[in-house]
């Protein structure tokens, strides 16, 4: 098939990539803009554009798909299908409809739960046990259309943000390539979603990642896996942020955010329910480390009875 492709971020360019190694055409990639990045502020392309400049593909980066002119140049490709994945902005009806076949698109979650933005992270806050990808036939609604082909995995207490969204970028490029064999089939039985179950997975920020001690431990524990790496949960301390990177659940009494015990095997903090044991935390202008290692240097901000400040 001719396809033409959106996306922006590592997630999409693992589907990227399985493209290249197929026996499909690439006529164009669609990412957004070089945005500025890292301390330096420099403008910096999307992992998609590196990917497709390294191998000649087409790049284009509008900052909008409204307009007369843009339709036209993509109308001008003559795709047999647009693949879309976390592309970064809405697709136009008027640009769903230049594709034979339209456009379809990698989503990581099992829809409807979780439409919208974060899925990944959403799914692992929310405690679920089983997440996917599903590849999806776009329509004009957020995350709306009928689901051409799914592919489920667990999720273990062991997992955070990063592994899940590995493991579903990777199910996500097999599922593309898997649909694409047999699209026009897929697309005559595909699966509307139900009304039911329906969940929104807003995009992250900042306040997001914020701990509020007076939730249940097990709540927390499950936010600060969601949010390790893409945010990473975040607590004040004396002051000064403290990031979060892993915990345990443990047994420990104590108000919440209050400090009960700091040893090589963690610090403890009370909750409103339970207690949680840090494992690896990240001290301003510092990179995360293990706990034994952060008190070996900091152990005087961690003294039992020293309370973490409420989020909320």
């Amino acid at each position: 098939m001719k396809i033409l492709f959106a996306g922006t971020p590592d997630f999409a360019a693992t589907a990227l990539r399985a493209l290249l190694d197929s026996e499909h055409q690439l006529l164009a990639v669609l990412t957004q803009p070089d945005r500025p990045a890292r301390r330096g502020k420099k403008l910096t392309p999307s992992p998609v554009k590196q990917l497709a400049a390294e191998h000649g593909i087409p790049v284009l980066q509008p900052e909008t798909l409204k307009g007369d002119a843009m339709r036209a140049e993509l109308a001008a490709l003559q795709p047999d299908v647009m693949v879309v994945v976390a592309y970064g902005q809405l697709i136009p009806q008027a640009i769903l409809d230049i594709p034979r076949y339209g456009c379809i698109n990698i989503h990581g979650s099992l829809l409807p739960r979780w439409r919208g933005a974060a899925p990944i992270q959403r799914a692992i806050e929310a405690g679920d046990k089983e997440t996917g990808v599903g590849i999806m036939q776009m329509e004009a609604g957020l995350d709306t259309g009928p689901v051409l082909l799914e592919k489920r995995t667990p999720i273990s207490d062991d997992d955070t943000g990063g592994s899940v969204h590995d493991r579903l970028a990777a199910l996500g490029a097999e599922a593309l390539i898997e649909t694409l064999k047999d699209l026009p089939a897929l697309q005559g039985s595909a699966t509307v979603q139900e009304t039911d179950g329906v969940t929104y997975a807003h995009k992250l920020g900042k306040d997001d990642a914020r701990i509020d001690w007076q939730r249940p431990a097990e709540e927390l524990f499950n936010m600060i896996r969601a949010f390790n790496p893409s945010q990473v949960a975040w607590s004040t301390l004396d002051g000064e942020p403290v990031k979060i990177w892993r915990a345990q659940l443990v047994q420990a009494r104590g108000k919440p955010g209050e400090i009960v015990a700091a040893t090589d095997a963690g610090i403890d903090v009370a909750c409103g329910e339970g207690a949680l044991r840090l494992t690896e935390i990240q001290l301003p202008g510092k990179r995360a480390m293990p706990v034994a290692d952060v008190l070996r240097g900091h152990a005087r901000l961690f003294v039992p009875g020293t309370v973490f400040s409420h989020g909320g």
